[in-house]
């Protein structure tokens, strides 16, 4: 039986946009911090050196907030259901490791005004708090922004189709996504 998938007009460009950033982001780390390395390893700084499962034994996504771990592996075994894998990319991370991410975009971006639009300050970063997940690979970040709602996760970025936070009551409606990580 052949399997048709529905995808978004620009979902692979935004996902292609999301990989380059990621790789670019990453790629622009000149030392690591104690803790920084492999899945297992993170256990102080969030750092995933590659995409884990919602169900992995790392601080990334054991350090997430209860309510958005319950939501995200229910998610999950929907996804897996409907034949689409949801992994993780970046979960709960220290505030030092936030603060390397904005160092390393205002190096690539040439000013933080234009870092703040992909990369939030340590301060006001859900991720800091483990309020907030990014949803890889594309089809499953896809999976996510038209499912989400149901599991109360809502895309609250425009610019970020990956980047999820629990907005809302299960089943219920999500906002408008702000436009980019810089509206707060």
């Amino acid at each position: 039986m052949d399997r048709v998938t529905h995808r978004r007009p620009g979902a692979a460009l935004l996902g292609t946009v999301a990989v380059l950033l990621a790789g670019t982001l990453a790629g622009c780390t000149a030392t690591a911090a104690p803790g920084d390395g492999p899945p297992g390893e993170s256990q102080d700084s969030g750092f995933l050196s590659a995409p884990v499962s919602p169900f992995a034994d790392d601080w990334a996504i054991t350090g997430l907030e209860p309510g958005l771990r319950a939501a995200l592996h229910a998610a999950a075994e929907d996804a897996a259901a409907d034949g689409v894998e949801l992994v993780v990319t970046s979960g709960r991370r220290s505030a030092a490791y936030q603060r390397e991410l904005l160092d390393n975009a205002i190096r690539v971006y040439g000013s933080e005004e234009e870092a703040r639009r992909w990369v939030s300050t340590p301060e006001l970063s859900r991720h800091v708090t483990g309020e907030a997940v990014d949803i890889g690979y594309t089809d499953g970040a896809d999976w996510m922004v038209r499912n989400g709602a149901r599991y109360g996760l809502c895309q609250t970025y425009a610019n970020e189709m990956w980047h999820f936070e629990l907005v809302v009551e299960p089943g219920e409606v999500c906002p408008t996504a702000r436009p980019d990580a810089s509206a707060g």
